[in-house]
């Protein structure tokens, strides 16, 4: 007798559309007979999920992407400034790779350790190719020929309030080293949508520590969304390269990655027309 698990999971299996699941097939992932990877990723998870994702991407947030032919066929870190709250960006930008880019192409984000810790995130993440936020690991998908995504902000980008609205955090300098120990070039892109679609108030950061976490937004919507606008604008590669002990080469490269992320942040802002019309 088939559990409810079972029967969830068949029927959403059934609503993956075939141009998704040719998609996801066209990524040319290294899976198992059962359709994992050696670091937990699932094709058919991926296509279960590429399926919500393509409608949130055409239908509720209306995604214009641009500049997505600067994407190359090899690996490469792809860097932007992060918002949303909920990763919405992140979903977004996977999303674009999948449906827009031809051939498609997969890229791996990197996450916060503290939500390593957390049971449903640490088992439903990897199933969609994320993987802790490590250098080690981050070198280790890019030597395998991956794409990386990474968020310099961190943890400051995503937990943003209403108040900080599309301005820069602090970039954090590991993924500049990465970058000239796996001698791969830099993509920059801009998200813009994402700080109105969960607007936050507050981190609530007293709260937040008694559950382990560094910030819980305070928001009128919940973790729900709302329907803005977005836009994803890659810029072109970007190659750097130096000795990666070499703080003054490291911080340059880093302000000159951060330059470019505003420059098209603002381009997306002037572009837009309206926030949700």
């Amino acid at each position: 007798m088939s559990s409810l698990t079972d029967v969830i999971r068949d029927a959403w299996d059934g609503r993956v559309p075939d141009e998704i699941r040719e998609r996801i097939d066209a990524l040319g992932l290294d899976v198992n007979e059962w359709g994992y990877d050696d670091l937990g990723l699932s094709v058919d998870w991926l296509a279960r999920v590429a399926t919500v994702m393509s409608w949130m991407y055409y239908n509720y947030f209306r995604v214009q992407t641009r500049g997505i032919e600067h994407i190359p066929d090899g690996p490469a870190l792809i860097v932007g400034n992060h918002s949303t709250q909920m990763a919405y960006d992140g979903f977004m930008l996977l999303a674009a790779l999948i449906l827009e880019r031809d051939p498609p192409t997969f890229a791996s984000p990197l996450g916060a350790h503290q939500f390593a810790r957390n049971p449903l995130y640490s088992i439903f993440m990897p199933r969609l190719g994320q993987v802790t936020g490590t250098p080690a690991n981050g070198r280790m998908l890019l030597e395998r020929g991956r794409k990386v995504v990474v968020f310099p902000e961190g943890e400051s980008g995503g937990g943003k309030t209403i108040f900080n609205g599309y301005k820069l955090m602090p970039f954090g300098k590991g993924f500049m080293r990465l970058a000239y120990k796996a001698d791969v070039p830099i993509v920059p892109f801009a998200f813009v949508g994402g700080e109105e679609m969960v607007p936050s108030f507050s981190r609530l950061q007293p709260l937040a520590r008694k559950m382990g976490m560094k910030y819980f937004p305070l928001s009128p919507t919940g973790m729900l969304p709302l329907p803005t606008k977005c836009s994803i604008q890659f810029g072109p590669p970007l190659s750097v390269g130096g000795d990666p002990d070499d703080e003054t080469a490291v911080a340059a490269d880093v302000l000159r990655v951060e330059n470019e992320i505003r420059r098209l942040t603002e381009e997306g802002l002037q572009r837009r027309t309206g926030v949700f019309l």
